[in-house]
């Protein structure tokens, strides 16, 4: 079969009718295609299934990293699973679809840029991507409560058996460089997470107080050491290319209706990672 793209989509809410629409009507350019979902499907794990079964009958491929949508409990939910319980029946979901998680081995994608091994990463965040005047957590919370900016996560994604989510943050960033680093050093990367690498892509937030739901001070360096080609997130429903230390990093979310429908919002979905794209493509 010959070598198709490697794409990226994330953030696509199909709890929203228009955005349900949308991968609905997804179909690669190939049947070689792959497609990178970098998390928040759904809140419900019907929706999920929904969507991997969709994806993997057209995708000859299909890599999956958890975004915080997935991991929320939320009121009167048929599968009222908490934490790393609910982490693992996400694992499940999507190995019954063939789709490959961050607790799998991390595929190889073999077309033009590559060999490139894709690894899908499940980190979540710290709060160390605090405000300049934050000097600690609770600080940053009581900054982001005072303005009106509280993510959602503090009342519907819980750390169970973890004592908090900083807590479970530290253990899925240490669990997951032991395996970064155990990858080929002859081989480069396309890392592939929910929330960015690095806080750069925080800085164009419109309320700096939300970017302490965003990632991890931990991995800052992780694109340099781990031989990134490129880093696939999403999260922020701020759609583009930026370059940090020479690495491209590529924001693919679809995001929610209200924002993809502003005149003049990008709209290429899903983005292409592999082969780079060229001016005009």
């Amino acid at each position: 079969m010959p070598h198709g793209n490697l794409m990226g989509i994330s953030d696509l809410h199909v709890g929203f009718p228009e955005n349900r629409r949308i991968v609905e009507d997804l179909y690669p350019d190939s049947p070689a295609d792959w497609l990178i979902v970098a998390g928040d499907v759904s809140e419900s794990l019907d929706d999920l299934r929904w969507v991997l079964d969709l994806l993997t009958r057209r995708y000859a491929t299909v890599v999956w990293a958890p975004g915080n949508h997935e991991l929320w409990t939320v009121r009167d939910d048929p599968d009222p699973l908490r934490g790393e319980a609910r982490y693992r029946r996400l694992v499940e979901i999507c190995r019954s679809f063939g789709v490959h998680t961050p607790e799998d081995p991390y595929p190889v994608w073999a077309g033009p840029g590559g060999p490139l091994v894709v690894a899908p990463l499940f980190l979540l965040y710290d709060y160390s991507f605090r405000t300049p005047t934050a000097a600690t957590r609770q600080q940053a919370l009581e900054q982001a409560y005072e303005a009106g900016v509280v993510c959602s996560d503090e009342f519907m994604l819980h750390p169970d058996p973890y004592a908090s989510r900083q807590d479970w943050c530290r253990a899925r960033v240490a669990a997951t460089e032991q395996r970064l680093a155990a990858c080929g050093p002859d081989l480069r990367t396309v890392l592939v997470n929910h929330f960015p690498l690095v806080r750069a892509p925080t800085d164009v937030l419109r309320h700096p107080e939300f970017a302490q739901w965003c990632g991890t001070e931990l991995t800052a360096d992780w694109h340099i050491r781990f031989r990134a080609a490129a880093v696939v997130y999403g999260h922020l429903h701020i759609p583009r290319t930026t370059w940090y230390d020479g690495v491209r990093f590529e924001e693919v979310s679809v995001g929610y209706p209200r924002e993809w429908q502003r005149p003049g919002h990008p709209r290429n979905i899903p983005r292409r990672i592999f082969p780079v794209a060229r001016r005009g493509d």
